[in-house]
């Protein structure tokens, strides 16, 4: 027996008091969980819209926090990739026009490979010297679930167990885009290839080199079991999932990381 201001508090009441406090807490848990589903379910089930606008660009591009010269500066976006040196494609998220009549896209932006620059997640880039294009494809990731699940015309083509990342370097939430898609060397970690995305780990300033740049890739010469969070934040994929990815999914393709 204890006491509470006083009264004593018998072991029943404790009981009571407990099976209460943990059906509230049960309740709170449940609803973070639906929460959650609901979100998931938003984005994996049936909302993601059919059609990308994207823009290749053609030189090097100063981004604007808004839509016309001389508001500040983001920095600036190179108009190639540096690791296969195929053309910067960004998705376009708004277009305007200046009263100049100058032509401005906003788009999403890469992480840090410009100058060590961490540029804003998205921003504004003049029309000129770019080549609008669409893309079909969208790729979902569900850590809860373990799962990539690719989109085409807004309906669900294929799904695939995943690895993600560990607890101490999770995979980073939030939405991004597919910078450019490799082919690795047989004895290269992460082969057969691998889909550079625009994510950056929130732990890793750099890794093996690179900027902290998250990735879809194999399991070839780095293993893990399917469905398990063991990764430094990359998303390992067996070599056929990777392999049925790769020839479909392009620079400038959305991804969305659940």
């Amino acid at each position: 027996m204890s006491k509470s201001a006083g009264r004593p508090v018998t072991a029943s009441v404790l009981l009571r008091r407990g099976i209460r406090a943990f059906g509230l807490a049960a309740l709170a848990a449940l609803a973070l969980m639906a929460a959650g589903a609901q979100v998931a379910s938003a984005a994996a089930g049936g909302q993601i819209a059919p059609e990308q606008q994207l823009v290749t660009l053609l030189s090097v591009k100063h981004v604007h926090a808004r839509p016309i010269f001389g508001s500040a500066s983001q920095g600036a976006v190179i108009d190639r990739r540096p690791i296969t040196l195929v053309r910067t494609t960004l998705p376009v998220l708004a277009q305007t026009t200046d009263d100049e009549g100058r032509a401005w896209l906003r788009v999403r932006l890469p992480g840090r490979v410009f100058r060590r620059k961490t540029l804003p997640p998205t921003g504004w880039i003049t029309a000129i010297d770019t080549r609008p294009s669409t893309t079909g494809w969208h790729l979902v990731i569900d850590i809860a679930a373990r799962q990539v699940i690719a989109y085409h015309d807004g309906a669900q083509r294929r799904s695939f167990r995943v690895i993600v990342g560990k607890q101490s370097t999770p995979t980073p939430r939030g939405d991004y885009f597919v910078e450019e898609t490799m082919r690795l060397p047989a004895g290269h970690v992460g082969a057969p290839f691998a889909l550079a995305a625009s994510a950056r780990s929130h732990v890793f300033r750099e890794f093996m080199g690179g900027p902290g740049q998250i990735a879809l890739h194999g399991v070839k010469n780095v293993g893990g079991a399917m469905g398990t969070a063991v990764s430094n934040g990359c998303v390992r994929m067996t070599s056929e999932a990777i392999m049925w990815l790769a020839p479909r999914i392009q620079a400038g393709v959305p991804l969305t990381i659940l």
